[in-house]
């Protein structure tokens, strides 16, 4: 793991009460950067999200092969922090890596699955089956 994502654990661990983890969770989404207006498209909303979710890769070639960066986006600020959390986990790391981290160990270490809408646990099996896509598709053009 990364240390943005060891980071945010701690920090989650720290907090004992549910409404804290979700204002801690609501300031991650509100330090994401700013998305490009012209990202905001059909192809890049995921699917399968009750709120809208626009995430964005971008593929560069690395020593270890191709590496993936990703912006992202909701109009919901609870998911806003839940893609900081997805980004901090995967973002800038190889493809092979991406599509081999399942995130259900980090997301039970900070209690998410406990705590989240069956709609929103929805959504962000959604957005990690998007951002692995992502990556199996960059690992399958840099092995063509």
């Amino acid at each position: 793991m990364t240390s943005k994502i060891d980071s945010i654990i701690e920090d989650f661990e720290l907090l004992d009460d549910w409404d804290d983890r979700y204002r801690y969770l609501i300031e991650l989404g509100r330090a994401l950067p700013p998305f490009p207006e012209a990202e905001r498209t059909d192809a890049t909303k995921v699917q399968g999200c009750a709120s809208q979710v626009w995430l964005v890769s971008e593929t560069a070639a690395g020593t270890d092969g191709p590496r993936l960066g990703f912006l992202g986006d909701s109009d919901a600020h609870i998911v806003r922090g839940l893609i900081a959390i997805l980004l901090a986990l995967y973002s800038d790391r190889p493809a092979r890596e991406i599509v081999a981290t399942d995130p259900a160990a980090v997301f039970a270490r900070i209690g998410l699955k406990d705590h989240l809408s069956p709609q929103r646990s929805n959504g962000l099996r959604s957005m990690v089956e998007r951002i692995r896509a992502d990556a199996s598709r960059a690992l399958a053009s840099a092995a063509s």
